[in-house]
């Protein structure tokens, strides 16, 4: 189990149970003539390791769909109920974001699971067929910095406060609406290692059955992975607004025509007093300098155009420039080797990508391996590949 379960929701969890009982959907997947094993419980049956973690996907998946449900009915339905507004319906809407339809995915998919008959391959085939119908939870997780900050606003209301509380206390729950809120964010990012256990204890580690078992486990690690990447997008694309509102003294277009904002941060500058503030963009590097709260512009140089000097006497030392005016240079230090490292590397990923003339994919991965520096690699699929198979609208 993820959470331990609070008291006095035990009948939801025995009413979901029996719901699902009776309404198993037609033709989905259920135990598996290869597979024949024993319900838990049986006389003299000895679960598996395996048939534990089945167990644990199902029971986790029932205690999940237990707290969604503690969230649509004990909160959000007492507040549309309420016969004075207790909170303004953008408070509403923040607080609790798509969380009636993850509620609703999570019921169907309890159902599927609980379908199974305790087989690994059906359950795995429950996320291979519902794969399209997770991204819900990209939205989920891009409205959470909002959740957070209605929370807090209300937290500061007594009216509001005290409503909240005594939600909380009708549920008997043991933890605040906070932390039942995050629970989707965690559960998204836990699917995957979930099967991950099935395919580690999986019997016949060949054939048709085994192969679907790793599908499953693509899937939700590219689920996983789309939705810490739309996140980490969104966030930055928050910041690049809030760069240009701070920014001083700049003439140039608006910032988003320079692509994504792929790094930041500030660096000792030689022959000047005070220290650079930098921001790497995917077509442009912005030089600053801070003032107070603010960004003084100093310089910007297109990726297309920029020069990377690196220092071969110190190891935290390197330049950058105009390729057109290599004499004037920015000399920067680093604060430590992987801070240089992180960013020489993608300053040359950039100068590479947005270089005119056509550079072969070896030469640049030839280039990239002298860093012996390299991000994580990503999992076997990509956003265009999830956009497609999702149908997703640009946020």
């Amino acid at each position: 189990m993820e959470d331990p379960p609070g008291t006095g929701t035990e009948a939801w969890a025995e009413g979901l149970h029996n719901a699902n009982n009776n309404a198993s959907p037609g033709g989905w997947p259920g135990a598996r003539g290869g597979h024949p094993l024993a319900a838990f419980g049986g006389l003299g049956a000895k679960p598996s390791y395996l048939d534990r973690v089945v167990q644990e996907i199902v029971e986790s998946e029932r205690t999940y769909a237990r707290d969604l449900r503690s969230i649509v009915e004990g909160y959000l339905g007492k507040i549309i109920d309420a016969e004075e507004p207790v909170l303004r319906p953008e408070q509403v809407s923040a607080l609790f974001g798509n969380i009636e339809d993850i509620y609703e995915l999570s019921s169907t998919l309890l159902q599927n699971l609980e379908s199974c008959a305790n087989d690994p391959v059906a359950v795995a085939v429950c996320f291979v067929t519902r794969s399209q119908e997770f991204a819900i939870y990209t939205q989920y997780c891009n409205n959470y910095p909002s959740s957070v900050a209605a929370l807090t606003e209300c937290m500061r209301s007594k009216v509001q406060a005290r409503f909240l509380r005594e939600c909380q206390e009708r549920l008997r729950h043991a933890l605040p609406l906070g932390a039942y809120l995050l629970k989707p964010v965690q559960r998204i990012l836990k699917y995957h290692l979930l099967l991950q256990e099935i395919a580690r204890h999986f019997e016949h580690k060949a054939g048709e059955d085994y192969e679907l078992v790793l599908e499953a486990i693509d899937t939700m690690t590219c689920v996983a992975w789309y939705i810490n990447d739309m996140k980490r997008k969104h966030e930055h694309a928050i910041r690049q607004q809030e760069i240009q509102s701070l920014l001083l003294g700049w003439k140039g277009p608006d910032l988003t025509t320079y692509g994504e904002l792929v790094l930041e941060g500030t660096f000792r500058a030689q022959r000047v007093r005070h220290d650079r503030a930098l921001f790497l963009f995917d077509k442009a590097l912005l030089i600053t300098k801070r003032r107070g709260d603010h960004y003084v512009y100093k310089s910007h140089i297109p990726c297309s155009s920029l020069m990377l000097i690196e220092s071969t006497r110190d190891s935290l030392c390197f330049s950058l420039a105009h390729y057109k005016h290599g004499k004037q240079q920015h000399s920067l230090q680093a604060k430590s080797v992987e801070e240089k490292r992180v960013w020489t590397h993608h300053i040359k990923r950039l100068i590479l990508e947005n270089h005119h003339a056509t550079i072969p994919q070896k030469a640049k991965e030839a280039i990239l391996e002298m860093d012996l520096f390299y991000p994580p690699r990503l999992p076997r699929c990509s956003p265009e590949r999830l956009k497609k198979s999702w149908s997703c609208q640009p946020l």
